[in-house]
C-alpha cells in the first residue's frame, strides 16, 4: 500500500457518513458496507501511511498501523453499546492514532485525528493516566528540571496558535504536595493534552492537503507529546 496514493476521501465515503447517521442500524450498514470498506475504510488506511511518515519528521519513533481490527492506528466503527443509554451500533465518525511506546496503544501518549462529515479535531497527549502514570505524572511536575519544562512546552504550544490545553480533574492538589505548590495547577491533573478541536473544515476532507493540514497542527502541539514522551523514559 502507497502512502503516496492518499488522494482525499471520496464524496461517496463522506456521503456514507451522512447516510449512516440517518440509518443506524445493523440491516443499513450491511446493505452498504462494500461502500464503507472501499469509500471510507481503504482511503483512511491510505491517510494513516501517510500521516505516519509525516509524523517521523517530528518522532522516528511514531508508531502507526493499518490494520482495520481496532489494534492499529484505526479505531473500530462499531459501537461499545454495553453502558450507554445510546444503542446505535455504529460510530458516525473515523477516528485514528498514532502512538509512541511499547504494547499496547491505549497506554502511551500520542497523536489522534477525529473526524465526521462536520469536519474534525487533532488531539495530542494522553485523555487519562492509569494509576502508575500518574504517580510519575505528579513526580515530574514536581521535580525542579521536568516541572519546568512542562510550563515551558505549555506556553510554547499556546503561543503556536488557538490550541486548547486539558487535563484538570481534581479539585485539591493531591495529599504529599504543597498547596502552595508553585505548580498546584498542573498537580490537579489526571491527564495532559493539546487541542485543536476545528483544526479539519469538512472540505479539507476531499483533498491530499488533509495529511499536511494534521501534521502542521500535531507539529504546533508536539511540546506536549515530547514532555509525556520523556516522561514515561524517566520516571516509568
Amino acid at each position: 500500500m502507497d502512502s503516496s496514493s492518499f488522494s482525499g476521501f471520496p464524496a461517496e465515503g463522506i456521503q456514507f457518513l451522512s447516510d449512516l447517521a440517518a440509518n443506524n442500524n445493523r440491516e443499513w450498514f450491511q446493505a452498504n458496507k462494500k461502500i464503507y470498506q472501499n469509500q471510507l475504510l481503504k482511503p483512511a488506511q491510505l491517510f494513516v501511511l501517510a500521516l505516519g511518515e509525516r509524523l517521523r519528521e517530528i518522532s522516528s519513533t511514531i508508531r502507526y498501523d493499518t490494520a482495520t481490527n481496532g489494534t492499529g492506528s484505526l479505531m473500530r466503527i462499531y459501537r461499545d453499546v454495553r453502558f450507554s443509554k445510546d444503542k446505535t451500533p455504529y460510530k458516525t465518525n473515523i477516528s485514528m492514532s498514532f502512538w509512541q511506546g511499547p504494547g499496547k496503544k491505549t497506554a502511551h501518549p500520542g497523536y489522534f485525528i477525529r473526524f465526521e462529515v462536520s469536519g474534525g479535531g487533532i488531539f495530542v497527549g494522553q485523555h487519562g493516566f492509569d494509576r502508575p502514570v500518574l504517580a510519575a505524572y505528579r513526580d515530574a511536575v514536581d521535580d525542579e528540571k521536568m516541572g519546568k519544562e512542562l510550563e515551558d512546552a505549555l506556553e510554547l504550544v499556546k503561543s503556536r496558535g488557538n490550541f486548547e490545553i486539558g487535563g484538570e480533574h481534581y479539585k485539591r492538589v493531591p495529599r504529599g504536595y504543597d498547596a502552595d505548590h508553585p505548580r498546584s495547577d498542573l498537580l490537579k491533573y489526571n491527564g495532559l493534552w493539546a487541542l485543536a478541536p476545528n483544526a479539519i473544515e469538512p472540505s479539507d476532507l476531499y483533498h491530499a492537503e488533509l495529511v499536511g493540514i494534521c501534521f502542521e497542527n500535531c507539529q504546533k502541539m508536539a511540546p506536549v507529546q515530547e514532555w509525556l514522551v520523556k516522561l514515561q523514559e524517566r520516571f516509568l
